[in-house]
């Protein structure tokens, strides 16, 4: 019997860099003295463990810690990996006062590392990598799960005017563009056929809910991607804003929701999951609980369609995971565990046509 993978070992920390994503680090050295206000080297550079996308770098050096984010090398699909799109969103949001790294400079000079690429702050606190919280007392988890509800809620409340990003995306049509986005990319990278994959790209176009209003959307707002304080359950920065665009709000709040009915991957190597956890006892509010809590914040009187949603979403991410399997064949895939996701976009998909069908998707 294959060993489970420990999450949160697996994905902590740093690794020397992968041989495919090393760069010149005394050119970058002397880029960044004069980039950034106050730096000083010499720099020492490794690699995040975690991450499937863009390769993310901690970078050590006499004036403190950064971190660096790039477009990985190679073939990419069209549209992916727009790192000068995270780095506006996370600077807007900044100087508003949500929780995000501060972001320092951007890189538009590929002769620097060899794709474009910007350096933030590294923000100091705990990244977990297990839903349930492992090792935790439920005072804490319950204070971190109503942490994170209010930080959605306030990203989906935020005044896109007042922030400056009315023309970071199209406010409205959020869901279908995203269903058609997915499509093409996941047909760009299949590497077999599912059927279920096929049905969803036929139904959900054909049943798009009406939109829900429109927000700055994270695209990826889940717990791992959220550094909380080392002594208490206070969200210190939210990461990983590479899919952050402009839409529909319960698009982005019902991705957040898939954890409570993630269908759990028996190595460990899928997404974290809730699925088989006595949340009561654990301290962790339930799905329609959570919601609730969400609709208290922003002012709705509840999550219409959320079926739908879920299938939506569990469709948006079998497409996300066929591409990181499809950079697994064009050798351009950041994690060394990236290869065991082949495993995980069939039952995403299964899932996401589950969902259809209580939706009222017909065979």
């Amino acid at each position: 019997m294959a060993t489970r993978l420990d999450r949160q070992s697996a994905f902590s920390g740093t690794k020397p860099v992968a041989a495919a994503l090393v760069f010149d680090i005394a050119r970058l050295d002397a880029y960044l003295k004069t980039a950034i206000d106050n730096y000083a080297g010499p720099l020492v550079v490794e690699q995040f463990k975690g991450g499937q996308s863009n390769p993310t770098y901690l970078l050590t050096a006499s004036s403190g810690r950064y971190v660096l984010r790039r477009k990985p090398p190679g073939k990419l699909l069209p549209s992916a990996h727009a790192v000068d799109r995270e780095y506006r969103v996370m600077a807007a949001l900044g100087e508003a006062g949500f929780p995000v790294p501060r972001v320092r400079h951007l890189c538009a000079d590929e002769t620097v590392i060899g794709t474009m690429f910007y350096v933030m702050d590294f923000a100091d606190g705990r990244v977990v990598w297990e839903p349930h919280c492992p090792g935790m007392d439920a005072s804490e988890r319950r204070a971190i799960y109503d942490a994170m509800n209010a930080t959605i809620a306030r990203l989906h409340t935020f005044d896109i005017a007042a922030l400056g990003l009315e023309d970071y995306g199209k406010p409205t049509g959020y869901v279908g563009r995203q269903i058609d986005r997915w499509s093409k990319q996941y047909r760009a990278s299949a590497t077999e056929e599912i059927v279920e994959m096929e049905r969803l790209m036929t139904f959900l176009p054909d049943h798009l809910p009406p939109d829900a209003g429109a927000s700055v959307v994270h695209g990826d707002f889940r717990l791992d991607n959220i550094v909380l304080a080392n002594d208490r359950s206070e969200i210190v920065a939210v990461l990983d804003w590479e899919l952050a665009t402009l839409g529909d709000p319960l698009g982005d709040f019902t991705y957040h929701l898939m954890q409570w009915v993630m269908p759990p991957s028996p190595d460990g190597s899928g997404v974290g999951s809730l699925v088989g956890h006595d949340l009561e006892t654990l301290g962790i509010p339930t799905l329609h609980a959570y919601v609730a809590a969400y609709c208290a914040r922003t002012g709705r009187s509840g999550v219409a369609d959320l079926d739908y949603y879920l299938a939506y979403n569990f469709f948006r991410m079998a497409a996300i995971f066929q591409g990181i399997v499809g950079r697994v064949r064009d050798g351009t895939a950041t994690n060394e565990n990236a290869a065991t996701l082949a495993n995980q976009v069939r039952p995403m998909a299964e899932t996401a046509w589950r969902y259809a069908e209580r939706a009222g998707a017909v065979r």
